[in-house]
């Protein structure tokens, strides 16, 4: 969950009244957000290590607000003060419009072919008349970080940019060119770079080099131009320092380039709704007309709100209430909804552009519960009878795991990840094409998902050299493999294994073998071909003469032997190991 840092003077002041800390953390608390501290500019300061700034920042009271990570107009202390005005019904929310410029000239923003391959997508507005103090500034770039640590997934979805629009010039382009073709002088800095020696530049930036790896190692940087040429942003890294915002802003251009345009429109929807209540013309934005790279045109943005039908019945089954259609419609205003009924059967809901987070009748019967209070539900006892049994694999596995440590093994639980040489060449075995590998592993010890528990119990192994030996340990867990057949929606299947080792300076091969048939005993299995049998193996994992494959009801389930010396090497294990390793799932 995001947190906000929300002057107390600031939103008490949009509040119209006070409340003691006491009294403000219930309302969060009823709202459904939460007060995680009450601190101050200096205390903030101070425990972020920077004590020089700590000298100059005042002694005014905050509060640390958790919000829902969905709720993204509620990430600065403008929706934060509208959207509990609403829910203490002292005042109405309001409605965003969208107007024509005063001149007739709306703005352009022409998109070229080449962004498709970098940054596909962008959207922009405009605010007119805007009045800027102290901290609606600070709140107004506090916004933009916070939604570019969240829905923006740190800047790779959504890049905004805002710009003071009377320092350039429309129609603007949004172009995608070759790093050393793009000069600019980037955000508080004066003197002028190119894109590739700007990446140089902000490498040591504590800030800005976590986003360089977005874009750095493509052909063509994505960047917005006005119409002589002067660098508006090259996103997703920085805005030029000529069109940047200042206090004496008056006029403010917003742009946000993304690889997600629903997220963009979301991103853009927030900014305008929240910091338009600071414009002459109260929650009143201009459009930018953007023209595709096909030729296409569309206005942005679109504040128009949503329709969500909610069913009435639904509603009270799931909170709990006999709520008429009437009351509903009341109860969804205090959070920042309109609604209409349609009949005694439906509720129509009226979803604002702030209300992003609303998709489906489940929201909205969420609201209804929060604007009812949580605290003033009855609690009742559940109609429905519904006791909880184990699944058959888990109680099978249950009952082995019981008989495995009986026998005086103690029970691991390794990762399901592994490299690749750790699944196959460390074991002697080929690659058959049914392991799962994973796209883009972080580390080389995570490049596949395991298709056998011995990997990983051998790794336990090693790292429990310095224990006495006998060491004796097991895993029941699951292996994956690739299936494409048509039950496997994922084209893959999990397979419960069980795997046994047992290691000392002599090799215990009677002791697994014993294991196996005091595991077969547990499961009344008999010995024969109606029942298991030995026969034997040629798996290059175990040492030859010393290995078997097991066979239940002539299907072949697992193997056990010697670990063949060089696989000892491999993970190197000093003392002869034998192990086990058996697919359960046969003997349900």
């Amino acid at each position: 969950m995001p947190t906000v840092n929300v002057d107390t003077e600031i939103l008490f002041e949009y509040l119209g009244r006070s409340f003691t800390d006491s009294e403000f953390e219930e309302l969060c608390f009823d709202f459904g957000i939460e007060l995680e501290d009450v601190t101050s500019e200096r205390e903030l300061a101070a425990k972020e290590g920077s004590a020089e700034k700590g000298k100059d920042v005042s002694d005014r009271r905050i509060y640390r607000i958790d919000i829902p990570a969905n709720r993204y107009d509620m990430l600065c202390v403008e929706g934060i003060g509208r959207a509990l005005k609403a829910y203490l019904q002292i005042e109405k929310p309001p409605v965003y419009k969208v107007v024509e410029p005063k001149g007739g000239k709306i703005q352009q923003l022409v998109v070229k072919p080449e962004t498709a391959e970098i940054r596909p997508y962008v959207v922009a507005a405009v605010m007119r008349d805007i009045t800027f103090d102290e901290h609606r500034y600070n709140s107004f770039i506090e916004l933009q970080d916070k939604l570019h640590n969240n829905i923006c997934r740190k800047r790779t979805l959504v890049a905004i940019g805002t710009h003071d629009l009377d320092t350039i010039e429309g129609p603007f382009s949004y172009e995608a060119l070759p790093p050393k073709d793009i000069q600019f002088a980037p955000l508080n800095q004066t003197k002028s770079m190119n894109a590739e020696e700007l990446m140089t530049f902000y490498e040591a930036d504590r800030k800005l080099s976590k986003f360089l790896h977005i874009i750095r190692d493509a052909p063509r940087y994505p960047v917005i131009y006005d119409q002589k040429r002067r660098v508006l942003s090259l996103p997703p890294i920085i805005n030029s320092d000529h069109s940047k915002i200042k206090l004496t802003t008056k006029n403010v251009f917003i742009e946000a380039t993304a690889t997600d345009l629903t997220k963009a429109k979301i991103v853009l929807n927030t900014v305008v709704t929240m910091f338009s209540q600071y414009t002459k013309e109260k929650f009143t934005v201009e459009p930018v007309e953007v023209t595709q790279a096909d030729g296409s045109k569309t206005r942005y943005p679109d504040l128009t709100p949503r329709k969500v039908e909610a069913d009435v019945e639904y509603i009270n089954r799931s909170v709990g209430l006999q709520l008429k259609s009437e009351e509903i419609a009341k109860l969804v205003e205090k959070m920042s909804l309109t609604a209409s009924v349609k009949d005694a059967k439906t509720v129509t809901v009226s979803v604002p552009p702030t209300r992003s987070d609303i998709l489906h009748a489940c929201d909205v019967m969420e609201d209804v519960a929060i604007a009812y209070g949580f605290n003033n539900l009855k609690e009742t006892t559940p109609k429905a009878n519904t006791p909880a049994i184990p699944q058959p694999i888990n109680k099978l596995s249950d009952s082995l795991r019981r008989e495995v440590a009986l026998a005086g093994y103690t029970e691991v639980l390794t990762f399901t990840l592994c490299s690749h040489d750790e699944n196959f060449a460390w074991l002697n075995q080929k690659d058959n094409g049914q392991v799962v590998k994973l796209a883009n592993p972080k580390t080389v010890e995570y490049q596949v998902v395991r298709t056998s528990l011995l990997p990983g119990i051998l790794k336990t192994v090693y790292a429990n050299k310095r224990y006495p030996l006998p060491i004796k340990i097991f895993e029941v867990s699951d292996v994956v493999f690739k299936d494409d057949a048509p039950e496997f929606e994922r084209r893959s299947r999990n397979q419960r294994n069980l795997c046994a080792l047992y290691t000392n300076k002599t090799s215990g091969f009677e002791l697994i073998h014993g294991l196996l048939d005091r595991l077969m005993a547990k499961l009344a299995i008999p010995h024969g071909s109606e029942g298991y049998h030995i026969k034997e193996s040629d798996n290059e994992t175990f040492f030859p003469g010393r290995r078997a494959d097991v066979y239940y009801k002539n299907q072949n389930i697992g193997t056990f032997g010697i670990v063949h010396p060089s696989v000892l090497e491999k993970y190197e294990i000093g003392y002869p190991c034998t192990a086990l390793e058996l697919n359960i799932e046969p003997f349900l």
